[in-house]
């Protein structure tokens, strides 16, 4: 009997931010490594089909780095990599399409049924894209443009096609892929395709699945995680070195999208179970929020 009451306490606790997220979108970013870890992913995807059965509306963008990679060493390609970016030739985004955009995708929406959820793929393979960009320009050390080959960046996102999936209770499932105006495929960063997809929706939430449980004071210690912090403390944070290395750029984008209508930014351990409802439903959460300065 106790365990019972304690958890109708718990739906009680819950009761209140289930009120106050019912038909507000939340986009969240599934990185590579969680898709290796079957486990977690089951009560990932546990935790998304609990969100829309309560009226939150989320959507997946997802990557697929880890299964890329496998593939491209099955083909025997060498990845390369600049500044984070794989190298996409011809063949690498032959591979890249048909795992990211393909396999993984389906798997996803699959695996989202099976457990009693409704699905819809956003992929080139269903005959639905929703993401349109361009061929992606960056310029090294030297201030010469380097050639990534087909890497893009999303610059239209089509909003209206994600919410009439969303007003049908399903959940999107978008691969971090673009096409241009001339039908031309290019491989996204994953983060960037999130972050594209929340500001078009105005998403109440962008929560990215990390191997990390949020900020820390130290990096090395997940006791020190900062539950919440607003613009200016982020931007202490990575003045002072506490945020460094590959976290910088990670939250520098997160203080750009909420600049651009998204209204809280999450970054969670997506290997803890059910991490998702930990940090939506619950007063404490488990992961960092970053939010913007109150206003005046």
């Amino acid at each position: 009997m106790q365990d019972a009451i304690s958890k109708a306490d718990t739906l009680i606790e819950a009761m209140g931010w289930i009120r106050n997220f019912r038909g507000k979108t939340t986009v969240i970013k599934l990185g590579g490594s969680l898709l290796e870890d079957m486990a977690a992913l089951r009560h990932l995807l546990l935790d998304v089909i609990f969100m829309e059965t309560v009226g939150m509306k989320p959507v997946i963008v997802h990557g697929g780095g880890a299964r890329i990679n496998k593939a491209m060493e099955e083909a025997q390609i060498e990845t390369q990599w600049v500044h984070g970016r794989r190298i996409t030739d011809a063949p690498t985004l032959e591979i890249v399409e048909r795992v990211l955009a393909g396999e993984i995708t389906q798997f996803l929406k699959d695996e989202i049924e099976r457990l009693g959820g409704r699905a819809v793929n956003l992929n080139f393979a269903g005959g639905t894209n929703v993401l349109t960009g361009q061929k992606l320009s960056l310029n090294g050390p030297d201030g010469a443009e380097m050639d990534l080959g087909f890497v893009g960046e999303v610059n239209q996102v089509d909003s209206e096609a994600i919410e009439r999936i969303l007003d049908a209770n399903q959940v999107p499932v978008i691969p971090s892929m673009c096409i241009d105006k001339t039908d031309q495929k290019y491989n996204v960063n994953a983060d960037t395709a999130a972050m594209a997809v929340a500001e078009s929706l105005s998403a109440e939430k962008l929560v990215f699945l990390s191997d990390v449980n949020g900020v820390r004071q130290d990096k090395d210690d997940a006791s020190t995680i900062i539950h919440s912090l607003n613009e200016v403390q982020a931007q202490e944070l990575i003045d002072s070195g506490v945020i460094d290395a590959g976290m910088i750029p990670k939250i520098e984008a997160c203080l750009a999208t909420l600049g651009r209508g998204v209204s809280k930014v999450h970054i969670i351990d997506g290997k803890l179970r059910h991490s998702l409802l930990l940090e939506i439903y619950t007063t404490s959460g488990v992961g960092t929020e970053i939010v913007p300065l109150p206003k005046n």
